[in-house]
């Protein structure tokens, strides 16, 4: 999994439509291996984009849980840490 794309279900507040998008981004640009593509190809990758955006936002407000909703906050303090143990010199 790339790992710029951050899980983004179940947080309080709700995931943006901008966070969808950036995760969709970063899904086509791994699977196609272009950061940016060719005049060529944009339209096709804007639109790939687009429809895995859509998904992604059905899918996230069809699911359900139980859990209590992740802080923001919390999850990034965690992510940190987590980074900074594994870079740590």
């Amino acid at each position: 999994m790339c790992r710029n794309i951050k899980t983004l279900f179940n947080f309080d507040p709700p995931t943006s439509d901008a966070e969808v998008r950036a995760a969709s981004l970063q899904f086509v640009r791994k699977i196609t291996g272009f950061n940016v593509p060719s005049k060529t190809n944009e339209a096709a990758f804007s639109a790939a984009v687009d429809e895995i955006a859509d998904i992604c936002s059905r899918l996230l407000h069809s699911l359900e849980t139980n859990a209590r909703p992740k802080n923001r906050e919390e999850e990034a303090a965690k992510a940190k840490a987590r980074s900074a143990e594994r870079f740590a010199s």
